[in-house]
């Protein structure tokens, strides 16, 4: 099933600036396009659109020891609640949180890069509001955090 992610501005990457009225089409785990909202919706009509609040952009490296908390499960969510999509390996000494990580289908890699949304790329996205709160992860294709 094909999704176009959109808000009112577009970081294409996570230093970049951003796009207003622009989008993000997912299917499955993929970006399958990135363009202007309204030509990718004349060109997928039909399609199911998600409109958000905010700056949707790449998900987040997380380049430090993952935040405290009681379980690896929890580590992971404080990291999902902050737009975080990909973490580095040296911080997953620990099985139980390395598991936790691959549970929750994080991007686990060897060195920093930084994030972007490109054609063919895994679809982790990220949406900020204002403040810079994340409001919504999206994990491979699928919404692993939502702010209520």
């Amino acid at each position: 099933m094909l999704t176009l992610h959109t808000a009112p501005l577009l970081r294409l990457t996570a230093d970049g600036g951003s796009q207003p009225e622009h989008a993000v089409l997912v299917g499955g785990d993929r970006v399958e396009a990135v363009g202007p909202l309204a030509d990718l919706e004349a060109a997928y009509a039909g399609v199911r659109v998600r409109r958000w609040p905010g700056t949707l952009g790449p998900g987040q490296l997380h380049d430090a020891a993952l935040p405290a908390a009681p379980t690896p499960r929890e580590r992971v969510h404080a990291l999902l609640r902050n737009g975080v999509t990909a973490v580095l390996v040296e911080h997953l000494a620990d099985p139980a949180l390395r598991a936790a990580v691959d549970r929750g289908d994080l991007l686990v890699l060897p060195a920093a890069v930084s994030p972007t949304l490109r054609v063919g790329a895994r679809a982790d996205l990220a949406v900020h509001d204002a403040d810079g709160v994340c409001l919504v992860t999206v994990v491979a294709g699928r919404i692993a955090h939502r702010r209520a």
